[in-house]
């Protein structure tokens, strides 16, 4: 069920700093206290392979979320403990060291659940006359991108193998502040000083006989 135009899910979910303090986070209160964007990457498990080349993805790019008001949290059910131990593991090794945004722990699978990402499917097993779950009970590779009011306006799900495009979030920022602050619409392939178009026929019409 596709979440964008709604608020994001009111769950406050157990996190960890890259000090290694815990700490208690809900992001839709994130986005609406600091009136700031949120971005929230869920990926799938801690020391495994696709996973912190987009941690680290994200960490590089730190300084254009700040400078567009976007705060960074990354999320997966692993423990605070196991997230620390990633977080004090050398990039060399595999590691996230060096990653500085919070970290979410969904250990509890409410929020995740909430947002119906889970790899996990109730099926019914005829030998024992119940219900088991199947699949790895984790998330898949999952983006929201939240804006000052909690309101999620954009949502993407990839496949496990699938690594994310970072800049993808920052244009798709960028486009949406445009929005808000032109009351323009953006284009296909639209990025920051490209022209942008009103939000009816004529101008739709001038953008196409000219691009």
């Amino acid at each position: 069920m596709a979440l964008v135009g709604k608020k994001f899910p009111n769950i406050t979910v157990d996190a960890i700093s890259f000090m290694g303090d815990n700490l208690r986070i809900n992001v839709l209160e994130e986005a609406t206290k600091n009136r700031k964007k949120v971005v929230l990457f869920w990926y799938p498990k801690d020391f495994t392979f696709v996973c912190p080349t987009e941690l680290h993805a994200f960490q590089a790019a730190l300084q254009e979320f700040e400078k567009r008001n976007t705060m960074v949290i990354g999320a997966s059910c692993d423990t605070n403990e196991v997230h620390f131990a990633w977080l004090n593991t050398p990039k060399n090794n595999g590691g996230i060291e060096g990653v500085t945004y919070p970290l979410l722990a969904d250990t509890t699978r409410n929020l995740s659940a909430a947002l119906d990402i889970l790899d996990a499917e109730w099926v019914y097993d005829e030998n024992l006359d119940e219900e088991i779950l199947e699949g790895s009970n984790v998330t898949f590779r999952a983006t929201y991108l939240i804006d000052e009011d909690g309101k999620i306006f954009h949502e993407s799900v990839n496949d496990m193998p699938l690594g994310r495009n970072v800049n993808e979030y920052l244009r798709l920022i960028d486009a949406y502040t445009h929005v808000q602050t032109k009351g323009e619409v953006c284009p296909a392939n639209w990025e920051e000083g490209k022209d942008a178009m009103n939000a009816d026929r004529n101008s739709t019409a001038a953008y196409l006989a000219s691009h």
